[in-house]
């Protein structure tokens, strides 16, 4: 055990009963076995077999704060930040650094408009004590602390988030916009918990967005966990955009049940370090998963996308499509499994990764995995790694647009196809002209924002 590690178990002891403080049971009964699991795995690094080319050990040795009395943060986010997303009409939230902001008014007003139609949404911690029956059913059953040590950490220390219950048949029409702000003047870690249920015949969309405020040092390790109930309809949106002094631990595990449909799509447009995790089982006939991501990377920009697919009954399908545009220095990883059980009959998995590497020392490793024990099915998977390709390059140059510009419209026509599974047509719009922007090297900075820096 190395003295980070132990450092942290230590103040977890020493803390445990201002970390369980004003928290409800549904919230506290897991925390001691899951600072157990992680005080025998400990931080992952190089050494293990899913963190190969990202040691996260090193990034948890700064000396960050922890906010385990819930201080919070005074300031009001919805006068400092400026969505410009043209048309997105959302129902907005707010996490500021591990808190869920439910005291302002306009946080207030959207939480009474969604409640008129049943769905119940705030902050985990409230809505814990208020509907411990509902939060019990679910809580910590998708997201297995064994599966990975930040989880563990996460399952220990967090205590709020967002909570978000649809019940049978309610269509949320507007998105849900839920921002992660990171806020501080020291350098500081953040540690919160989403809780999202569909119950039959529901639908919903998230979208969710990363910003920080300033260029100290932070990490985040943030954890939620979907259950998509049968014929319900989830769609997950992630897009971060923050800087080179974030380290960002992304952790989504989704359950999904008979003749659902769940669309994920991920995208990092500018980060320091960052590892997603993806987990999704599908537990129920004729489940259906649309799984996408999407990095530009440069300077030294880490981004390591790690997923699981689990084909746990027949008649499923699963399509997987992530990639990557580095330069630089920066580095890119991918490693995707897809599991078909023996009785998964039927099964449709399809998996591909492809990447452009446009300096010599820019990095990508990639790792599809194929593990199938089922007879009758249809299973693919593929990677690529690569340069822009010549022949168009010169083709486009021979009808007189420069070099750089013709790299640019290279480079977004290679990303187009995970900017098309986006099913929300103002946020598909917007994407577009992010990444166009993050390609020419422009800020992407939502206009009359003071959060985004």
């Amino acid at each position: 055990m190395s003295n980070i590690e132990k450092s942290y178990i230590d103040i977890y002891r020493d803390c445990s009963s201002a970390i369980k403080k004003d928290c409800p049971d549904v919230l506290n009964a897991c925390r001691d076995e899951a600072m157990c699991v992680f005080e025998r795995m400990g931080l992952p690094s190089c050494g293990l077999e899913n963190y190969r080319h990202t040691d996260l050990s090193k990034r948890f040795e700064t000396d960050f704060g922890l906010d385990i009395n819930r201080l919070g943060v005074k300031a009001n986010p919805y006068t400092s930040f400026r969505c410009d997303v043209p048309g997105i009409n959302s129902h907005l939230f707010f996490v500021v650094n591990d808190i869920f902001c439910e005291e302002t008014d306009e946080a207030k007003a959207e939480i009474e408009a969604l409640r008129e139609s049943g769905v119940i949404v705030g902050s985990l911690l409230k809505c814990a004590a208020e509907y411990p029956e509902i939060v019990g059913k679910y809580y910590g059953k998708a997201a297995d602390v064994e599966s990975d040590s930040t989880v563990a950490f996460n399952t220990a220390f967090a205590k709020d988030g967002l909570f978000l219950y649809v019940p049978e048949n309610v269509a949320v029409e507007k998105p849900i916009q839920l921002v992660n702000v990171m806020s501080a003047s020291l350098d500081l870690m953040a540690n919160s918990r989403n809780l999202i249920i569909l119950e039959k015949g529901a639908s919903a969309k998230l979208l969710v967005c990363g910003h920080t405020n300033s260029k100290v040092k932070f990490l985040a390790n943030r954890v939620t966990e979907v259950f998509v109930d049968e014929g319900a309809v989830y769609e997950h949106y992630k897009l971060e955009n923050t800087n080179d002094s974030m380290t960002n631990i992304g952790s989504l595990f989704i359950e999904q049940q008979a003749a659902s449909n769940v669309l994920v799509n991920d995208i990092t447009l500018h980060n320091g370090l960052t590892r997603n995790n993806v987990r999704i089982n599908l537990n129920g006939e004729h489940a259906e998963t649309v799984l996408c991501g999407m990095a530009i990377g440069d300077k030294k920009e880490h981004i390591d996308n790690f997923t699981y697919i689990n084909h746990a009954k027949s008649n499923c399908n699963s399509r997987e499509l992530y990639k990557y545009v580095l330069n630089d220095e920066a580095t890119g990883v991918f490693a995707g499994r897809i599991l078909v059980d023996k009785d998964s009959q039927k099964t449709v998995a399809l998996q591909n990764n492809k990447n452009i590497c446009g300096s010599a020392t820019a990095k990508m490793y990639t790792k599809p995995q194929l593990e199938i024990y089922a007879d009758d099915v249809k299973c693919s998977h593929g990677a690529t790694v690569g340069q822009i390709d010549e022949t168009a390059l010169f083709y486009l140059r021979a009808r007189g647009i420069s070099e750089k510009e013709a790299k640019m419209l290279l480079m977004l026509a290679f990303t187009d196809d995970v900017i098309e599974n986006i099913r929300l047509e103002a946020l598909k719009t917007k994407i577009r002209h992010l990444v166009e922007s993050r390609f020419r090297g422009e800020s992407s900075k939502c206009n009359g924002c003071d959060i985004c820096k």
